[in-house]
């Protein structure tokens, strides 16, 4: 069927009505009147461009879009692209544009039932299903899956770990190896390989003296702390989100996750959605409870979605992930002016409150209780900070000359 319109046909005026309807959509979900007057701004010229065009409005699409923009590249100033994309999705939801249906490549196939059984059978969690995802969808097109299934061997499989692990980090490569293993057991079990070539993935060792992760001082967690304005709402959300990190000890997953019923005021207990679907409840400190409550109050934009700390520019709705908490933890390191070594995401916070605990006398037990570690084999970890500490103030051994 033609894009284009029979002849003294034009685009129905309803459109127009449309535009209005999608306008109406804006304001609840956070944005700006002249946020909202730039899209209905450059959403009346695409209208008007479309119909000189005479292009059928059951007709528009993606193409449609990028042919305005190539025309009119004034309006890529005014973040048109989006706003058009929006109205395009809007006109989908209510049935004016049919949905295209793409054809699905058989790979993304593969992908999405290896991902569906992993949360029908396995039971996993979103966020495993978020980790994992990438890991196997990058070596399904790699090796050209499912086509290339029949020649999938053990050599293949090793050689692309090795591959893929070269500069890189002891924990990206174990959920590498994590991933791929999951992924061939899966194969296996559906008979798209003749053996199961999980087996052939080589073993992952970290060197038992791998040095401690980078950690903070007391004083320079006040330092950061307090180093955030507080007088906005981007740094309230800062302080609360900082807090609980320092504080509680929380994984940055963690805190994404966090629920407005989470927050439990009446005992001052705080429920924590841990790794595995285990939930945790820690006591909620009378600082972080201030914070919380400041930036609900005060800062917090209004929103449908029941997780505590959103987006601050429109539309405002949940993190997208724990890569957000990681932006604010390196934000607010840097407004400190503190450039720990190595590479620093929100986890400094939770190893430092685990090594001030060591330095402080707490046992392994205590520390892998307030962190929730599964294994006392991932608190050991912490055991190697007094020795560390101990390196500056060791004697030379007995009858060592002294040079001079």
């Amino acid at each position: 069927m033609s894009d284009k319109l029979s002849p003294g046909a034009t685009i129905p005026d309803g459109l127009d009505a449309h535009l209005a309807s999608f306008l109406e959509t804006l304001a609840p979900l956070g944005y700006a009147e002249k946020t909202q007057h730039d899209k209905r701004r450059a959403i009346v010229s695409f209208i008007g461009w479309a119909r000189d065009a005479r292009i059928a409005v059951v007709a528009l699409d993606g193409t449609h879009v990028a042919a305005f923009l190539a025309r009119r590249r004034l309006y890529r100033k005014h973040r048109a692209p989006a706003a058009l994309r929006q109205f395009l999705e809007h006109l989908r939801l209510v049935g004016v544009v049919p949905r295209r249906h793409s054809q699905v490549l058989p790979r993304e196939l593969l992908v999405r039932n290896y991902l569906d059984h992993l949360r029908d059978h396995q039971g996993l969690c979103a966020r495993s299903l978020e980790i994992y995802g990438p890991f196997v969808r990058a070596f399904v097109t790699a090796r050209r899956l499912p086509k290339g299934l029949p020649a999938l061997d053990a050599v293949s499989v090793r050689n692309y770990l090795l591959q893929h692990s070269r500069n890189r980090s002891v924990a990206f490569v174990k959920l590498l190896r994590a991933a791929l293993r999951s992924f061939l057991r899966f194969c296996f079990l559906e008979g798209l390989t003749a053996g199961d070539l999980a087996t052939a993935m080589p073993a992952v060792r970290r060197w038992q003296y791998a040095p401690v992760p980078p950690c903070l001082s007391g004083e320079e967690v006040d330092r950061v702390i307090a180093a955030t304005d507080r007088s906005t709402a981007r740094g309230r959300r800062a302080v609360a989100i900082l807090l609980l990190l320092a504080r509680l000890g929380l994984r940055a997953g963690e805190i994404v996750a966090l629920e407005l019923e989470d927050i439990r005021w009446d005992t001052g207990e705080v429920l924590v959605r841990g790794k595995g679907r285990l939930h945790d409840r820690l006591p909620l400190p009378k600082e972080v409870g201030a914070a919380l409550a400041v930036y609900l109050r005060k800062a917090r934009p209004p929103s449908s979605s029941r997780r505590v700390f959103l987006r601050r520019i429109a539309p405002h709705v949940a993190l997208s992930g724990p890569t957000a908490i990681c932006v604010v933890a390196r934000e607010a390191l840097r407004h400190a002016g503190l450039r720990p070594v190595g590479r620093v995401g929100a986890h400094i916070f939770r190893h430092s409150l685990a090594t001030r605990m060591a330095r402080r006398g707490a046992s392994l037990p205590e520390i892998s209780q307030v962190l929730r570690h599964r294994s006392i084999v991932t608190t050991q970890l912490y055991t190697r900070v007094e020795t560390e500490a101990l390196r500056g103030v060791a004697l030379s051994w007995p009858g060592a000359e002294v040079r001079v």
